[in-house]
């Protein structure tokens, strides 16, 4: 009786169920939120943060982000506290920012996968540092993120490694397939961002999620899904 049920097992392998997070899994952006978050603790220049993030957050949605630079920027403030300083503050942060931007319906999907014996992943171009304790919250512990550098147990601002972002995503999922043997086979991926359209055309089913114009209009010419997990 073991035999066949082996058999069936590689016959149907594990698919791979991938989800941006920002305006995806959550109704907001959590690494725009992040700054939000200092300028309101005052752990930043107020007026000159608060512009800056909201340019960067612009170009993010115009497609003309330049990753690095914006990544050097998010992660300077990083820089002045340890690690045990920053989990608290992140805890704050979770329970201010993100705990309203959670969504039932991005809950449901995410169960809907697990059920059915899919490996959940999330990949997103905000650094760990800020969406790993979220991943964790939303039961996904497998993340890829935009890594940060750590030197003697201090962040020293710089990225490290290839951004997750646009081809960036293509390339970190494939070594991260290769790396623990799954299949890109039967694969989705979850996103409302234009951004994410070379990951998208990658994988075998593409959704998207309550996308942007940009993405709208690709998915409505290559007869993608759309869906929302809007309340």
């Amino acid at each position: 009786m073991l035999a066949p049920r082996f058999l069936i097992w590689w016959q149907y392998p594990v698919a791979l169920a991938i989800f941006d997070l920002d305006n995806t899994l959550l109704n907001g952006d959590s690494d725009h939120a992040w700054g939000e978050f200092l300028v309101a603790r005052e752990l930043v220049d107020g007026e000159a943060f608060r512009q800056a993030n909201d340019r960067f957050y612009q170009q993010y949605q115009d497609g003309g982000l330049d990753i690095n630079a914006y990544l050097r920027f998010a992660l300077a403030p990083l820089t002045r506290y340890t690690l045990d300083e920053l989990s608290e503050l992140h805890r704050d942060f979770m329970a201010q920012f993100i705990a309203p931007m959670r969504q039932t319906r991005a809950d449901a999907l995410i169960q809907k996968h697990r059920s059915a014996g899919d490996h959940c992943m999330i990949m997103t171009a905000t650094n760990t540092f800020i969406t790993r304790p979220i991943a964790l919250a939303l039961g996904i512990p497998d993340i890829i993120g935009s890594e940060a550098e750590i030197v003697d147990g201090r962040y020293t601002g710089e990225p490290a490694g290839t951004p997750c972002f646009q081809e960036g995503k293509v390339t970190l999922l494939k070594e991260r397939v290769a790396k623990q043997g799954l299949s890109l086979e039967g694969s989705t991926f979850y996103s409302d961002s234009h951004n994410d359209l070379p990951l998208l055309r990658l994988v075998d089913k593409p959704v998207a999620v309550d996308p942007d114009d940009r993405l709208r209009a690709e998915a409505e010419r290559l007869g993608w899904p759309v869906i929302s997990l809007r309340s």
